[in-house]
């Protein structure tokens, strides 16, 4: 007999938040089910690894009969110590989040939820990291999670090319507002910042990150734009961050044999 598909869990927001209570919940009927995420929040970790301290991995009974462990580092470390030395076969689906909040546009550069897909893709894991476009901890997982489970089914049944992952977002609406899925590309925005300066108690100053976020992007075809006219944004992504199309400007017009 097949074995079922394996599905590692994963996620950023740490491993008793609701969003990835939520992507279990979701997947759980689609194969056997393996949680390894953060033992506390790593937000903005991007694709950060730890190298100058030990790690550990603590067996959870977080989510019932499921195999759950809390790991001390980064999204990215819970994926590399799930596939080195917890699971007995390379996983058939990796999946990330539910993030409180969204990952579109150039957020997936900061991102740990992503950054835990992308790492799962570069062993060649079928890998999406799902987010959904609200902050708050009371948060309303129902569409979100009837499109994770939607998504992953047909990454499992179809796959998707290799050396690349999916991007999801979720609008914050009621499932019977949502229009339905955009397969797009990632919007051109950025995060214009400011880091607002005060003092602590000892009259010392310190420094706190703040900010907004702003599109550049006219177009129709893009993530920020799915999102704004109530649609579930789907953008693949790839690990080559080669700019294909300033390969010919550079050598063109710089004097490379001086």
């Amino acid at each position: 007999m097949s074995q079922k598909p394996l599905i590692l869990v994963t996620n950023d927001d740490g491993i008793t938040a609701p969003g990835i209570q939520a992507l279990v919940e979701a997947v759980s009927t689609l194969g056997e089910v393996v949680v390894v995420a953060p033992d506390s929040p790593q937000s903005g970790m991007g694709h950060a690894i730890t190298i100058n301290k030990p790690l550990r991995l603590v067996e959870t009974k977080n989510f019932g009969s499921i195999k759950s462990y809390a790991c001390s580092g980064t999204p990215v470390d819970c994926v590399k110590l799930a596939t080195n030395k917890i699971l007995n076969r390379k996983p058939d689906l990796c999946v990330s989040g539910i993030n409180h909040g969204s990952n579109s546009s150039i957020n997936i550069i900061y991102s740990g939820t992503m950054s835990a897909a992308v790492e799962a893709s570069l062993e060649n894991i079928p890998s999406v990291g799902f987010s959904l476009s609200d902050f708050a901890i009371e948060a309303d997982f129902s569409a979100a999670k009837h499109y994770a489970h939607f998504i992953a089914k047909q990454v499992l049944e179809h796959g998707i090319p290799n050396s690349s992952l999916l991007n999801v977002n979720i609008p914050k609406l009621p499932l019977e507002l949502i229009k339905g899925i955009k397969i797009c590309r990632q919007a051109e925005a950025k995060w214009v910042e400011e880091y607002l300066e005060r003092k602590d108690p000892a009259g010392r100053n310190y420094y706190w990150l703040t900010g907004k976020f702003v599109n550049y992007d006219k177009g129709e075809d893009n993530d920020e734009w799915a999102l704004a006219n109530n649609y579930v944004s789907v953008v693949p992504v790839q690990h080559d961050l080669t700019m294909h199309k300033a390969i010919p400007f550079i050598a063109k017009h710089w004097k490379l044999n001086d």
